[in-house]
């Protein structure tokens, strides 16, 4: 089973891929994950990343496409695969359709996980870290025993950068940008599959499987 996980960052879909990965047997694919992986195994798609990266530049679609592909073609992703965060585009949509049609494989589903706005950056803005040790809590859903303190150790816990409000309001606009249009793509094509992302862990997995599986009889 070829899988692809759509959703805004704080949607939910690590938690979900790594259910989906016990229940399936098949690998989580990250962009991000194997674009590292590729560039320090130098890899020949690797190679030109890092020339990109080096430099100080974007890694340009081609060669992320071209990393893309070298993943799909080992072995454990012969029983199927969960991409996440690839494709972020069309352009990118059409090249792995491609990639994919010259492996003999197409993908079977595209599961798209939302959540209202308010609810996201409820999420993100709540999650501190600790300087120290690393740990990281939520001032609403996983919060620390004291507050403002690490329970590991004694650091005194801050918010990322990335998780301040006006970061996380440019990441949310910029993926209704580049994903609205994506989104319309699958379900032209017929393979998305729409899942409410608020509720529990285990609902919103029963909901993605009930989904496949209809989709399947």
């Amino acid at each position: 089973m070829n899988l692809i996980l759509l959703g805004p960052p704080g949607v939910g879909k690590g938690t979900q891929a790594k259910l989906l990965i016990d229940r399936f047997g098949i690998p989580q694919i990250s962009t991000g994950d194997i674009l590292r992986a590729a560039v320090k195994e130098l890899t020949p798609m690797g190679v030109k990343a890092k020339g990109f990266m080096d430099s100080g530049a974007l890694v340009p679609d081609a060669v992320v496409i071209g990393i893309v592909e070298e993943r799909l073609a080992q072995s454990d992703c012969n029983p199927g695969f969960i991409l996440d965060g690839f494709p972020r585009t069309v352009g990118q949509a059409d090249a792995l359709k491609q990639v994919l049609a010259g492996l003999g494989r197409s993908i079977d589903h595209v599961v798209s996980l939302s959540v209202d706005k308010d609810e996201l950056l409820k999420r993100l803005t709540g999650r501190r870290a600790c300087p120290g040790c690393g740990a990281v809590y939520h001032i609403e859903f996983a919060p620390p025993k004291t507050a403002g303190r690490c329970d590991v150790c004694p650091g005194e816990l801050f918010q990322r950068e990335d998780d301040k409000e006006a970061t996380i309001l440019h990441r949310l606009k910029v993926y209704e940008e580049q994903t609205a249009p994506l989104i319309a793509y699958y379900e032209s094509c017929g393979l998305l599959r729409s899942v409410n992302g608020l509720g529990t862990v285990e609902g919103i997995q029963g909901e993605i499987v009930s989904r496949i599986q209809a989709q399947a009889r």
